[in-house]
């Protein structure tokens, strides 16, 4: 694969195939850590890092174990392990380095286990890549996996900035709080949808 084709390939992960906006995964941190940037920001980071490592490693599991031994019938939950490992050493880290961030995410960091943006991800990966049609190699899917983060960290730092802007706002009494914020999403995800007509096949 070229480099024009994997520049594709970022695209369309990060913007027109967006993990949040398009394919609709990984709503629950979006909305419960997207109020302040500094959270937003560390769940975003510790997220496309995690995606971008679970990719590659998941990756390879599945074609180097999984597949050749008849076995894909357990890739989720090959998956699954592999994402819970990533994300008990990312919150370790975290509470390492950075005590703070880890107190303002909160029950969120360790959420990740269970987002399925990430799961997403890495099915995604298990199957065809939209940009060549042909099966995912080992580097596209650690480009999609880090272009998908990205994209899931554009999301959130966007929602958390508008909801701090929302925050002075005279928004009227019947859309404040929850309904106002759904609505910003969903005009988000609309303007990212512009986003899908740059490839063909994406």
């Amino acid at each position: 694969m070229n480099i024009t084709e994997l520049f594709e390939l970022s695209l369309a992960a990060a913007l027109a195939n967006n993990i949040v906006l398009s394919r609709f995964l990984g709503i629950c941190p979006t909305l419960g850590v997207a109020k302040k940037l500094p959270g937003a920001t560390g769940m975003g980071l510790a997220v496309t890092l995690i995606m971008s490592v679970a990719a590659i490693i998941t990756w390879s599991l599945n074609v180097l174990v999984l597949v050749p031994a008849g076995l894909t019938y357990f890739r989720l939950l090959v998956f699954v392990l592999v994402i819970a490992a990533l994300v008990q050493a990312a919150e370790i880290a975290v509470l390492y380095f950075s005590p703070r961030l880890y107190r303002s995410l909160g029950v969120y960091l360790p959420m990740i286990t269970t987002n399925c943006a990430i799961l997403g991800l890495t099915l995604v990966n298990a199957d065809a890549n939209p940009v060549t049609g042909a099966p995912f190699t080992s580097v596209e899917a650690f480009v999609n996996g880090l272009a998908s983060g990205a994209g899931f960290l554009l999301v959130l730092v966007l929602m958390a900035g508008i909801r701090e802007k929302l925050e002075t706002a005279d928004v009227p009494k019947a859309l404040a709080g929850t309904p106002i914020t759904l609505i910003s999403a969903g005009l988000m995800a609309m303007a990212f949808l512009a986003f899908a007509g740059m490839g063909a096949s994406w």
